[in-house]
């Protein structure tokens, strides 16, 4: 149906509905624009309540501790992904429905105008013909009317016989004069009727219909655009649904990787102390003149219920406290500065119980090897690049790389010397008596072996400095346990009392060192096999008992790997063998060529 036929008189009416269509674009612009808005919104509000939930970069490792914390977390960054779709939701509907209804708006707006001038235009045409026609029409009536009333005086003229011949011949020729005049301006009057009825015609069949065609397919146009504009909305928000549908397809799996059990027994790991439980209270006789103490007989801390009690206290201050720990609702607060405000950490983590000492021992030893193996990686890497200096010398200059590759050999040395430290913390720890029943003889063998490790791992030395004297004892420290009392005493007969270590008995372990060291020495005489060869890359004075001396660029075999304290056991052509620095020489064992 055509509005130029159906609606050929409803001009002003059309003009007034188009406009109606272009507010309501403008209208579902505003509409859009506070969808983006919200969507942005909520999108910042979720990534805020994100970031305030998320844990902060101290307490990473302590939410990977507990899968309900972990699983957590994975269920924040999901989140955080769902919350990028609102993001993207608001991006896509400002950058391409919000311009295109824009450009409809301007585009509409210009298209009306242009179409009202022409219909604007086409009704003063009409309006024009229709004042011509009125004009000639009134011009007619008055023509008609002046011509009557000549005729009418020269009636009364002819029949009044007082008038002479000349006065009725003059009204007769005045009659004449006005007839023509009427009888010309009806000829004007029916040529401009004539020429505004086929105007009129034109107008309400041809010009309007034509104007109103193009309104018509304007508001048609319009109405096609809003609705390709809302499909499109949808589109957008389908195409984010398989996203957001895995963001809770990952909160569900989150919520599968919570175990309870798993947990119970990482709470076990980290808080487990490694102390026995408490023995049965000994009933005191005091009709006997001596009290016996047997609270701390089997190694349990004095001060357990203290430390309880105190952590009860603790708590109670923390919830007094407005600023509480962060991560998850302030679950998260460090135990070492509960126990001991204050207080630092020791070296080698003698004032945590022995589990979690050993716990914190063994990730020391891991971050060193971690970086020894990381420097070693850079090491070799150097060295490569070195022979490639040496054997093109325009690609670079080989000494430049001396230097470096000096520091990173001391450096390994040095790591390598920690990280023997902390074994022999761990191994200290290890070789610790029991707390009951289970004490060693200061001299016994076990206290020897632990003793020559201890000097074999003090003997290593770094690049460019003095060795550690090997007879140098590292038997006992200033922290001994409590003495046993008389009834242990009575009990155990084969068990000595330790007490610190005077001259005389720092003299007899040397012996007995010494001893050992002759024993190792014997064995070291035995044949072994060659498992591989290699280059010298530093010149090496022996520096101790055990060690060889090497000039640069010298080939050896090699008999023995690194057993990670830093040395390898090789054999020269002169058929001597010792030990050298692991990071002064490059190896290649026999066992890569068969892989």
């Amino acid at each position: 149906m055509s509005w130029g036929t159906e609606l050929w008189d409803q001009y002003d009416t059309i003009a007034t509905h188009t406009l109606k269509g272009i507010d309501f674009c403008e209208r579902f612009t505003h509409f859009l624009k506070d969808r983006c808005s919200i969507e942005l919104k909520y999108a910042s509000e979720l990534k805020k309540l994100v970031k305030s939930y998320q844990p902060k970069k101290k307490e990473e490792e302590e939410y990977q501790q507990y899968s309900w914390a972990a699983r957590f977390w994975d269920v924040l960054k999901e989140l955080h992904d769902l919350a990028g779709q609102h993001e993207v939701i608001a991006e896509n509907t400002q950058g391409q429905v919000m311009k295109d209804v824009q450009s409809l708006i301007s585009e509409m707006k210009q298209q009306r105008r242009k179409d009202l001038q022409d219909g604007a235009k086409v009704q003063d045409q009409l309006r024009e013909s229709l004042a011509k026609l009125d004009k000639s029409r009134k011009n007619y009536e008055k023509a008609f009317k002046m011509a009557e009333k000549a005729t009418d005086d020269y009636r009364k003229a002819d029949a009044d016989i007082n008038l002479s011949r000349a006065e009725v011949e003059k009204t007769r020729n005045q009659m004449m004069i006005k007839n023509n005049q009427c009888d010309e301006s009806k000829n004007e009057y029916a040529a401009q009727l004539q020429q505004t009825n086929q105007h009129q015609r034109d107008h309400y069949t041809q010009q309007m219909p034509s104007v109103f065609q193009q309104m018509q397919s304007m508001e048609e146009n319009r109405i096609n655009k809003i609705k390709s504009m809302v499909k499109q909305i949808a589109d957008i928000e389908r195409s984010v649904i398989p996203i957001i549908n895995t963001c809770i397809d990952g909160m569900v799996k989150a919520s599968d990787g919570i175990s309870a059990e798993e947990d119970s027994k990482a709470v076990i790991d980290k808080y487990k102390s490694g102390f026995p439980i408490p023995a049965d209270i000994p009933f005191e006789d005091l009709s006997n003149s001596s009290v016996i103490d047997t609270s701390n007989a089997n190694g349990t801390p004095k001060n357990s219920l203290d430390n309880r009690k105190g952590t009860v206290s603790d708590k109670k201050k923390n919830r007094k406290d407005k600023k509480g720990g962060g991560g998850l609702f302030g679950i998260f607060t460090s135990s070492k500065a509960t126990i001991n405000k204050g207080e630092e950490s020791k070296e080698d983590f003698s004032d945590l119980p022995p589990n979690q000492q050993r716990k914190a021992l063994n990730r020391k030893i891991d971050e060193f090897k971690k970086e020894i193996a990381r420097e070693t990686a850079e090491r070799e890497g150097m060295l490569k690049m070195k022979d490639v200096y040496v054997n093109n010398p325009a690609l670079g200059d080989p000494n430049a790389l001396e230097k470096k590759i000096e520091e990173n050999a001391q450096k390994i040395d040095s790591l390598q010397a920690e990280m023997r430290k902390y074994q022999g913390y761990l191994a200290n720890m290890d070789a610790k008596p029991s707390p009951v029943g289970q004490r060693r003889n200061s001299l016994s063998d076990d206290s020897i072996s632990q003793s020559s490790t201890n000097m074999e791992m003090s003997q290593t030395s770094l690049p460019g400095q003095p060795p550690v004297a090997a007879n140098e004892p590292e038997v006992y420290t200033d922290e001994w346990p409590e003495p046993p009392s008389d009834e242990e005493f009575e009990e155990e007969g084969t068990v000595e009392i330790r007490k610190k270590p005077d001259k005389k008995a720092i003299d007899d372990e040397e012996d007995h060192v010494g001893e050992f060291e002759h024993a190792e020495g014997d064995f070291d005489e035995e044949g072994f096999p060659v498992i591989g060869t290699c280059r010298a890359l530093y010149i090496y004075e022996a520096g101790n008992e055990g060690s060889v001396a090497m000039t640069e660029g010298e080939e050896m075999f090699v008999l023995e790997q690194d057993q990670g304290d830093g040395w390898t056991r090789v054999r020269k052509h002169d058929n001597s063998e010792g030990f050298v620095p692991t990071s002064y020489i490059q190896c290649h064992f026999y066992d890569q060529d068969e892989v």
